[in-house]
């Protein structure tokens, strides 16, 4: 544990971090799961909302930039697949 008080903030503001950055990634990832489910042209309306949860992620840093484009490029595919 740590002993020094500045030590024992930054322990607990990683802590919150943690805790906010791990609802942030499991919400976008459940709104990507519901997409996927969506057909036709419900898909093509809800991805750019998809798309920009996606972005403030690795903005924010919660995910890595790549991996950002990767997942837009593929539910991009499939929305335009769906249409």
């Amino acid at each position: 544990m740590a002993n020094h008080s500045a030590t024992k903030k930054d322990a607990r503001q990683a802590e919150k971090r943690r805790e906010r950055n791990k609802y942030y990634g499991k919400t976008t990832r459940n709104a990507i799961r519901d997409l996927k489910e969506k057909k036709g042209k419900e898909m093509g309306e809800g991805f750019p909302k998809i798309a920009a949860m996606i972005d403030k992620l690795a903005k924010k840093g919660v995910i890595h930039k790549n991996k950002a484009a990767n997942l837009k490029s593929k539910l991009a595919k499939k929305a335009n697949a769906a249409k």
